[in-house]
């Protein structure tokens, strides 16, 4: 994006760690319109509907020649795949050789007219769960496949040119479960591979060395070890459901393996990318085979609360500067259930070997490290969030339909599900804010939100298609973003007219802070049929007091002790809050947000495992900052 003003913004952490560039959550992409939605999946009903997409991620940190090269992130429906120097800008890679696909046995896709493999007579499409390996300066890659026997790994020791190929080998796989290699991960440690397996609400993850023979070549052990399964009678933050209210049996998907010391830390998915509660648990062996027990703190991922909701089916990395973090999957769910984007929480391992992440203000802006961190919480940057239920208005909104209303009052309400739509699509069509007051701001978020694409022309195509020059040519946002102090005079601080991109997130870090009262989204030019928004988030700082503590914080165990009621007196201005929650007062590493006119004395938590003790704390925060923590409190 293009930035009118130019003053680097730092930040001195408490560990001497530099970082002058900020990143948040969902991650900017370029996420691509992939898949065509079944009309039984549909929320909003239309034929040919398609979704921009994108989940299941696994980023690798790339060395080659002792020299880091960057970070490669894969995932589902990417056409194609992401590389960053530094964790914040990324770049889309199209293939431009062998790329792998996903396959299916007919009919049991989501996608209702998938291509079809000509000799098998399986469907396929795009890339799906993918695992990715970096050693010995190549990245490898396999893909998640229902077709059984033989799959293939894919190899490139130049991913930044989009260059792949077919490695030697095919690789045979056991039949087991449900049949399927599905969610892989790879490991390796010497010249000794292992992959790891599953999806499903029947069978648990698996897990096999690979070997070699001079017969079949690479294959994966046929004792293939089942490794672990779910228990939502015993830990609550496996049951499915919006905050695990459902009786559905959970799944357990997306393992991957990350070594730490003489510890392997086994993570799983769950218990459904469906909803609010998604998140990652770890379990914990000497061996990359286990066995494997469960980690007292779960689960590691964990979001509930805010703009973004959930964080499951990741990978664990460690950046240049050996920081470790968590990539995930959060859920939008507009069109059909599994509509997701990708985020990275920061991460550690604490002093009694404990992995976790924070996803404390995980959807506010967070510096971008160059050193080693101590705390994964030093990278909050401390910009506020200003635009929550604020006033806006706009040149022009959709009439009802569908049952849905699309008022310009919906980018300021946190919630992705809500959008304003637009009356017209053209470069006449803009939206303002009113932050009701000169706010100090330092960046902005652009979220756009899809409703009605549907039809062929918007699917992109898919790698070495040769269509793809000519569908950047129509399927682009541009925009102009500006501020004001009196609703009259305006200064542009941002657009992106110079880019041929289709970024849904856009995440603008202005260069220097500015004092504004008005933020104006213009238009001028959205690929698909509406011109649509589901927020337009403004940070930064109202240079007023800060909260005060959270009072009368109380907790009571429910009978069914999987569950909590946390309660605590309401805080005059109170944006909202974070219930803070752990097994030990000083590892109160889960975070439930609450916003402050949503709060009704009480949050009921319900992700707790029925032998542990919790203790609970309350933040509160405004558009300055953030209050002194309560003490904990425990729930027995």
């Amino acid at each position: 994006m293009r930035k009118i003003l130019s003053l680097v913004v730092l930040s001195m952490f408490s560990t001497g760690v530099l970082a002058d560039r900020t990143y948040i959550n969902p991650m900017d992409l370029e996420y691509q319109y992939g898949e065509r939605i079944p009309e039984r999946r549909q929320f909003i009903k239309a034929e040919g509907l398609v979704t921009r997409q994108s989940a299941d991620p696994v980023v690798v940190s790339f060395e080659k020649g002792g020299k880091h090269q960057g970070y490669f992130l894969f995932a589902s429906q990417g056409r194609g795949y992401w590389m960053s120097e530094d964790l914040v800008t990324w770049q889309h890679i199209e293939p431009t050789d062998e790329w792998p696909v996903s396959y299916f046995t007919p009919g049991s896709g989501s996608d209702p007219t998938t291509e079809k493999d000509p000799q098998s007579g399986l469907e396929w499409k795009d890339m799906i769960a993918p695992a990715a390996l970096a050693k010995d300066g190549k990245i490898y890659l396999l893909s998640s496949n229902r077709k059984g026997g033989l799959t293939t790994l894919f190899v490139s020791d130049d991913p930044a040119s989009g260059k792949w190929k077919e490695a030697d080998e095919d690789l045979g796989f056991p039949v087991v479960g449900d049949k399927n290699l599905w969610d892989p991960a790879l490991y390796h440690e010497g010249e000794q591979w292992y992959v790891y397996w599953g999806s499903s609400n029947l069978y648990p993850l698996w897990g096999a060395k690979i070997n070699r023979n001079n017969i079949d070549g690479l294959y994966i052990d046929r004792f293939a070890k089942p490794l672990l399964a779910m228990h939502p009678d015993v830990h609550g933050w496996e049951r499915m459901g919006f905050d695990h209210t459902s009786p559905q049996a959970p799944y357990v998907e997306g393992p991957e393996m990350l070594k730490h010391g003489d510890t392997y830390y086994l993570s799983y998915a769950g218990p459904g990318s469906d909803g609010n509660v998604y998140g990652d648990g770890v379990y914990i062996g000497k061996s990359p085979l286990g066995p494997f027990t469960y980690q007292e703190h779960n689960p590691v991922t964990y979001k509930p609360g805010g703009y973004v909701h959930g964080a499951g089916h990741g990978n664990t990395f460690k950046d240049a500067f050996g920081n470790i973090w968590r990539s995930g999957s959060n859920w939008f769910g507009v069109n059909w259930v599994f509509e997701r984007r990708n985020v990275i929480l920061p991460s550690a391992i604490d002093d009694d070997g404990i992995l976790y992440s924070t996803a404390r203000f995980a959807d506010f802006p967070q510096f971008a490290p160059t050193g080693k961190y101590s705390d994964p919480n030093e990278l909050f940057t401390g910009w506020m969030l200003l635009s929550y239920n604020k006033p806006a208005w706009a040149t022009s909104e959709l009439p009802p339909e569908n049952g849905r209303t699309f008022d310009a009052s919906f980018v300021t309400d946190e919630n992705p599900r809500n959008f304003w739509v637009a009356g017209e699509n053209n470069d006449a069509q803009h939206v303002v804010v009113d932050l009701q007051g000169d706010k100090t701001v330092n960046a902005i978020q652009i979220n756009y939100a899809d409703y009605m694409v549907a039809g062929e022309e918007y699917r992109a195509p898919l790698p070495r298609d040769n269509r793809t020059a000519e569908y950047k040519q129509r399927i682009y946002t541009h925009y102009r973003l500006l501020l004001s102090r009196d609703n009259k005079t305006w200064t542009e601080i941002s657009n992106n007219l110079d880019k041929q991109e289709n970024r849904s997130n856009i995440y603008i870090e202005l260069d220097e802070p500015v004092t504004a009262r008005f933020v104006r989204f213009e238009n001028v030019h959205v690929g698909v049929k509406h011109l649509a928004l589901n927020g337009l988030r403004v940070f930064g700082s109202a240079n007023d007091e800060l909260p005060a503590m959270p009072e009368q914080v109380t907790v009571m165990r429910d009978t069914d002790r999987r569950n909590v009621f946390v309660a605590w007196q309401a805080v005059e201005g109170a944006v909202g809050y974070n219930v803070r929650f752990g097994i030990a007062p000083d590892k109160l590493y889960h975070t439930y947000q609450v916003w402050g006119d949503e709060f009704a004395g009480q949050k009921e938590i319900r992700s707790l495992d029925i032998h542990k003790g919790y203790y609970f704390a309350v933040e509160a925060f405004n558009e300055t900052g953030v209050s002194k923590l309560s003490s904990p409190k425990m729930a027995k």
